[in-house]
C-alpha cells in the first residue's frame, strides 16, 4: 500500500501528464449534468455526448422530459445501453425534482442520491463539478487505477476506495484528483492495454511490474 507521501506524488505526476483533466460530459447546467452522468452508467462519455447533443436541444427542463411519452424518450436515447431503465429513471427524476425541489437540482449529496438513477458516484460528480464541493467520485477508472497502484486494496469495495482516497488526499485536492485518476485510467492505464512500458509511475506500481515481468518471460 502506498503511503501518504507516495499517493500525493502519484497525484502530482498525473497532474503533469494530464494538466487539463476535467469532466468530459458536455453540459450547460446542473440539470444537464445529472442527466448526462445518469446516462453514462456502463457507457462511454463519448457516446453520451453524442446522444445529449440532440437530447439537450429537445429537452431543456424537467417539464420537457415529462411532456413526452416514455416510449418517445426511449427512442431518443436508444443507442445508449440500458436505455429503457434510464428513460424511466429520467422521467421519475424529473417528476421528483418538480415535486420536492422546485425543479432545481439539490446541492446536497444526501438529497441527490434520493433521485431515481442517481447513486453515490453520480452525486459526487454533480456536487463537485456543478457546485464546486470537494468530492471524489469512484467510477471504473478510479477504482482500477487506485487498486493497480496500491493506493487501495484489491478487495476494497467502491465505498472503501472512496474513503481511502479521501483519507490519503487533502480535501482541497479531491476534485482535481478525481479527474486526474479518470484521465490516467481512460487514456494511459487502460483496462485491457495499460501503457506500463512508458509509465512514469512504473517504479511504484505493483501491477505494472508484474505485467512487464510476465511479458519478459
Amino acid at each position: 500500500m502506498l503511503n501518504l507521501k507516495q499517493v500525493n506524488h502519484v497525484v502530482e505526476v498525473m497532474g503533469e501528464m494530464f494538466p487539463d483533466a476535467h469532466c468530459e460530459l458536455v453540459h450547460k447546467n446542473p440539470f444537464e449534468l445529472v442527466i448526462a452522468v445518469a446516462l453514462s452508467a456502463q457507457c462511454t462519455d463519448a457516446l453520451v455526448n453524442k446522444v445529449t447533443k440532440n437530447l439537450f436541444e429537445k429537452y431543456k427542463s424537467p417539464e420537457d422530459f415529462l411532456a413526452v411519452s416514455l416510449e418517445e424518450l426511449q427512442q431518443d436515447i436508444r443507442s445508449i445501453g440500458l436505455f429503457r431503465n434510464k428513460a424511466k429513471n429520467i422521467r421519475n427524476l424529473s417528476q421528483l425534482l418538480l415535486d420536492e425541489y422546485n425543479g432545481e437540482v439539490p446541492k446536497d449529496r444526501d438529497e441527490l442520491v434520493k433521485l431515481p438513477g442517481v447513486g453515490r458516484k453520480t452525486a459526487n460528480v454533480v456536487v463537485s463539478v456543478a457546485f464546486g464541493v470537494p468530492a471524489i467520485a469512484v467510477d471504473t477508472h478510479v477504482e482500477r487505477v487506485s487498486k493497480r497502484l496500491g493506493i487501495c486494496k484489491w478487495k476494497d469495495s467502491v465505498l472503501e476506495v472512496e474513503r481511502t482516497l479521501m483519507k490519503k488526499i487533502p480535501m482541497d485536492k479531491w476534485s482535481d484528483t478525481h479527474h486526474r485518476l479518470i484521465f490516467f485510467g481512460r487514456y494511459h492505464c487502460k483496462a485491457q492495454s495499460p501503457q506500463c512500458e512508458s509509465c512514469p509511475l512504473l517504479e511504484m506500481c505493483r501491477e505494472g511490474k508484474k505485467r512487464l515481468k510476465k511479458k519478459a518471460v
